[in-house]
């Protein structure tokens, strides 16, 4: 029998603590010899990135022990910062000084590339018997250099920089280094300002003589965003691209008319925006089929035989997934599912005996994870995707004529994407009666090209217009109550809230982490990575100045009215305290109920047990001060 009370009241076993440490985020896994190896984000360690490995027993160690962290700061979000090389050595990017470490477990690790702090490294692959990466040098800040190298294994290169060998340069970004299988070419994927990866990049092969590269070609069209490049012979190359406004898989022969076949085309993306290196989203098995992630609002996975035949896979993730490792049939797949983030050993020809290895459920049972809806509304320029999750209690219900309050979600990017997997934050939520609508609005990926680019020249315009849209059409049918919704973001997420609530009172609060408020300070501070991307997404500066200011929150901080919720990390390089303060200030002067709460060692993402629990606490109790609820078992949230 279940209990009657308000929504936002009800009491939840999904503490803050249990929370924070129940989805780790995968950072890439390995088979080594009978083991599994992955990196694991640990919370309660100031969230470091730990390498642990699974024995056949079933023990699980670490491979690398506290406080080394493998974390890469290429392009700022990093991607691919470890990998195994000759049997079971790690190597891997320390957090603390970027270099390149190699560690066998149970020795310490020894380093591989010079203390030189100008260098950082990601995107470790071992290709053929060599060590490859993308190397980042900060000799000119404003505009740091990058190659793909080789790095010997044997620490020659730390006492000698120039066995640091570049292989290729000649662009401003570069990423997935391939190594044909006789190892004499490199196919990698690069890119240069002002556009972003997802926009225009090329696919280059190159001719290795001595082992560098002496000279390539350019083998896409350079009006495409093609990813992936893997050999399946000496003359043949899988990747996808997107020249239909999908992600579809492509085999290119290297023949003297580059001859181009289309794998399976599907209305559905094999890809997805390169924000990190080392992300797969497709593998090739040894007999030729292909396993690989489709992505359409939610992720499937699909085994493409050497007959184009395409067959589903029943897995229990339906977002982010990630192929991580593949060895004969089996495969090492990452992403979220119905009870969190997970690790699973999957064999293709035995899909139903999949292992779930790390993450994937939950202490308090899946009755307390609510199942996502897919909401789809008619937005001012087409239609706007969603997913909503409704309040979900087993052991309480509110009256039948209240209406439950809802956030919003905002994602940041802003072309990045949400699944429909609801994470254990979501249901911290959602047990205690709060609905959450996921939304991914015009420039999400995940739905084609003309989706994502539905944002171009219209950031701050038709995010918001979206997220608007989406939260009435939900309570216009019912499911929301219009009077107490409100909208939470990080990052470009965050500039959204702070949009939307300078623009409309369509929310009756807001939640803004690490948000941008000001264009024209994001585009002097932010690192060279997104130091265009503004480009695109508003226009050249100086040229588009004045169309800057206008659309800046910083520029009508005299509208925002609306009581907020402002979360910062203090070591953020990408959008810097500076631009949170001046939100907090404005706030104070207009007597407008706020919080800030900044915290110390955090960057761009909240990574720390002690930032999350304190986040996670902060936002429920924020809103029920403001909405008028009691949460149940939360300390109270003061506003100045």
């Amino acid at each position: 029998m279940t209990t009657e009370l308000p929504y936002g009241s009800w009491p939840s076993p999904l503490s803050a603590e249990a929370v924070s440490a129940a989805s780790p985020r995968i950072e890439g896994a390995r088979f080594v010899g009978d083991e599994v190896w992955w990196g694991e984000s640990v919370p309660e360690e100031a969230g470091r990135t730990a390498v642990r490995r699974l024995a056949p027993s079933g023990e699980v160690s670490d491979v690398i022990d506290a406080p080394w962290s493998a974390r890469s700061r290429v392009h700022e979000y990093g991607g691919g910062a470890w990998t195994t090389v000759v049997g079971d050595a790690l190597v891997f990017v320390e957090k603390a000084d970027q270099r390149v470490w190699r560690a066998t477990p149970g020795e310490r690790p020894r380093a591989l590339t010079p203390l030189a702090g100008d260098m950082r490294f990601g995107g470790l692959t071992w290709e053929g018997g060599r060590l490859l990466a993308v190397r980042e040098t900060h000799r000119d800040e404003a505009a740091p250099h990058r190659d793909i190298v080789e790095i010997p294994v044997d620490g020659s290169a730390v006492e000698d920089a120039a066995r640091l060998r570049s292989l290729v340069e000649d662009s401003d970004f570069l990423a997935h280094p391939a190594l044909s299988p006789d190892g004499t070419r490199l196919a990698w994927v690069a890119w240069n300002h002002p556009d972003m990866p997802w926009d225009r990049a090329e696919l280059r092969v190159g001719r290795l003589e001595g082992g560098l590269v002496a000279e390539w070609t350019t083998v896409t069209s350079g009006a495409t965003a093609p990813l992936q490049p893997i050999w399946v012979s000496d003359d043949d190359i899988v990747f996808s691209d997107d020249p239909t406004g999908r992600w579809n898989l492509t085999r290119l022969r290297l023949t003297a008319d580059l001859h181009c076949e289309d794998v399976a085309p599907a209305d559905a993306d094999t890809g997805g925006p390169l924000w990190v290196l080392g992300q797969r989203w497709f593998a090739v098995l040894d007999d030729g089929r292909i396993v690989a992630v489709r992505t359409n609002g939610s992720d499937e996975l699909v085994l493409i035989g050497t007959d184009g035949e395409v067959h589903p896979l029943p897995v229990d993730a339906v977002a982010g997934m990630s192929i991580e490792d593949v060895r004969g049939s089996r495969i090492l797949l990452s992403g979220a599912g119905a009870a969190g983030t997970g690790l699973w050993d999957l064999d293709v020809d035995d899909p139903g005996a999949a292992r779930l290895l790390v993450g994937g459920r939950t202490a308090w049972g899946e009755e307390w994870m609510p199942r996502p809806r897919v909401v789809t509304v008619d937005g001012p320029r087409g239609p706007v995707h969603a997913f909503d999750y409704p309040p979900t209690n087993p052991d309480v219900t509110a009256r039948a004529d209240e209406r439950p309050p809802y956030v919003v979600f905002v994602h940041g990017g802003p072309t990045s994407h949400v699944g429909g997997a609801a994470s254990t934050k979501i249901a911290y939520f959602t047990s205690r009666g709060i609905g959450v609508l996921d939304v991914n609005y015009g420039g999400s990926s995940g739905y084609g090209r003309p989706y994502r680019e539905r944002l171009l020249g219209q950031w701050g315009v038709v995010d918001v217009d979206d997220v608007i849209a989406a939260a009435r059409g939900l309570a216009a049918e019912g499911a929301a109550d219009a009077d107490r919704l409100a909208i939470a973001g990080g990052s470009a997420g965050g500039w959204t809230v702070l949009c939307a609530l300078t623009l409309s009172d369509a929310f009756a609060a807001g939640i803004s982490r690490y948000g941008v408020a000001d264009l024209r300070r994001l585009a002097e501070d932010t690192h060279d990575f997104e130091a265009r991307y503004l480009d695109s997404m508003v226009g050249p500066l100086p040229e588009a100045e004045a169309l800057y200011v206008a659309r800046s929150p910083l520029s009508r901080l005299d509208r925002l009215r609306t009581p907020l919720l402002i979360e910062q990390g203090l070591d953020d390089r990408v959008v810097p305290p500076s631009q949170s303060e001046a939100v907090r200030d404005a706030l104070r002067q207009n007597g407008v109920p706020h919080a800030y709460l900044a915290f110390e060692g955090e960057g761009h993402g909240f990574r720390r047990a002690e930032t999350v629990v304190r986040q996670l606490q902060a936002e429920v109790a924020f809103l029920g001060r403001v909405f008028g609820f009691a949460p149940d078992g939360l300390p109270p949230l003061e506003l100045d």
